[in-house]
């Protein structure tokens, strides 16, 4: 469990330094520079990240049981990660409706993400990792909207193409990791085949 902590740590508080530490943050951009910050930031986000993959599958090897969900979870879990597939999607569909509304789509994404995995899984480990995401989630959600009201920022109105584009491509993506690649990368089918 240390190791997956660990990587919760650093990459959770390399992505969480602009929510609780923002003047740091840029006086340490300013000091190394735009490229030496990007590096460090890319460094620790990498290790972290392979801290928490090892940590999760040796946690998964010896899972400890906090409580068992009712099959109906998955159920709401797989369409809660359409969901989330589809603001993904509209992060980087140019002019789409979703993140003329949502504005974050990304971040709102994992946090569908953690909380449908939350509602399906009940080991310890799944309640630190996707625990750990969603808290970070909403954090980074309400500080991103709370720069973009203090900036006066306002994002334009989508349109119906762009919007239809999103959600094909956030639904393809869905299908494919749904049906296949889950259980290729993650070692469980979501659909049980």
């Amino acid at each position: 469990m240390i190791p997956l902590i660990l990587g919760l740590v650093l990459f959770l508080g390399m992505h969480s330094v602009r929510i609780f530490a923002d003047d740091w943050r840029t006086r340490q951009r300013t000091k190394l520079g735009d490229g030496k910050w990007k590096g460090l930031y890319s460094v620790v986000s990498a290790i972290g990240f392979v801290l928490i993959v090892w940590g999760y599958s040796l946690a998964r090897a010896e899972p400890i049981a906090i409580w068992a969900p009712p099959v109906w979870t998955r159920h709401v879990a797989a369409l809660l990660t359409l969901l989330s597939f589809v603001l993904l999607a509209a992060a980087y569909v140019p002019r789409n409706a979703i993140k003329a509304k949502v504005q974050h789509p990304m971040v709102a994404g994992v946090k569908v993400w953690a909380f449908a995995h939350l509602l399906a899984n009940g080991t310890l480990a799944d309640i630190l990792l996707f625990g750990a995401f969603l808290a970070w989630a909403v954090l980074a959600f309400k500080s991103m909207r709370q720069r973009d009201r203090a900036a006066g920022k306002t994002y334009p109105a989508g349109q119906a193409v762009p919007t239809l584009i999103t959600v094909v491509v956030g639904g393809v993506a869905w299908a494919a990791f749904a049906f296949w690649l889950h259980a290729w990368w993650i070692g469980v089918a979501p659909f049980g085949g």
